[in-house]
């Protein structure tokens, strides 16, 4: 081996046969020791950045079992509510059924009681009619006889043969007057339903006529003047009903709609 010398003039090395087995070796000894002094130097620093990491996964990891934690806490919340509101809705769920069975029948009962009813109504009415027929055939029936068979016609919407009793009852009529009232109203209803509304006015005239004070026949009369669309005698009809029943519902309803109809109109 030669000793390399650095040369001032030349800035050149040259190489010189002295002990450079020695030199090598101080030169790896001084090179370990440099690298072990390095290794110690980023030791505690290497420890302490995984002591750092370690705790840090352990705070994540406690973190994120607070965060299961506190949602499971929730989930089981609402879980709970859940069941409770299941729970009450069980308890309730009987007594709605009950209600709805009970209202249920009443409604069935209510309906079967009406047509039961009417049943009843009808098969009193077709005995009575009967009944009444086989006198009026047998030239015993009353002028009165007449009249009721004549209202139990026209309540089973059987006109026709109504208004020919009614009108025997007002030929053989031999009662007061007054009670002739009735007979002249139950001919204007037949008249009025069988489109003859001339001859139902004049039925409603004579028996406001024997009887002022009837109120139905009033009411009457201005359905009739209505259906002809004389808005003014109409409105005069339902005004004498008032008269004599303020309180009359239908009479104060239908002369408010009539008084609307004459003014715009210009009825006065």
């Amino acid at each position: 081996m030669h000793r390399i010398v650095r040369s001032n003039n030349l800035k050149s090395y040259q190489c010189s046969p002295t002990n450079s087995r020695s030199r090598s070796v101080i030169s790896s000894k001084s090179f370990r020791s440099a690298v072990l002094s390095k290794a110690t130097l980023f030791e505690p620093l290497s420890r302490s950045t995984d002591a750092t990491i370690a705790s840090l996964r352990t705070a994540s990891f406690s973190l994120s079992a607070q965060d299961v934690s506190v949602n499971n806490q929730e989930h089981l919340d609402t879980m709970m509510q859940s069941i409770a509101l299941f729970e009450i809705g069980e308890g309730l769920e009987t007594p709605i059924q009950l209600i709805y069975l009970l209202t249920l029948l009443g409604f069935l009962g209510a309906g079967a009681f009406l047509v039961v009813r009417q049943v009843l109504i009808r098969r009193e009415l077709d005995e009575a009619a009967k009944q009444l027929g086989e006198r009026i055939r047998t030239g015993e029936a009353t002028c009165e006889d007449c009249f009721e068979l004549g209202v139990i016609l026209t309540r089973k919407r059987l006109y026709t043969q109504a208004t020919k009793n009614l009108e025997k009852a007002k030929k053989i009529w031999d009662g007061e007057e007054s009670e002739l009232a009735q007979v002249h109203n139950a001919l204007g209803y037949c008249y009025l339903n069988m489109e003859k509304v001339e001859d139902s006015v004049s039925e409603f005239q004579k028996a406001v006529e024997l009887q002022p004070g009837y109120v139905t026949a009033w009411n009457n009369l201005g359905d009739a003047y209505e259906r002809i669309k004389n808005w003014r005698s109409a409105l005069s009809a339902y005004q004498e009903a008032l008269s004599y029943a303020p309180d009359n519902a239908i009479a104060r309803q239908r002369s408010e709609f009539c008084k609307t109809r004459c003014e715009r109109l210009g009825l006065n």
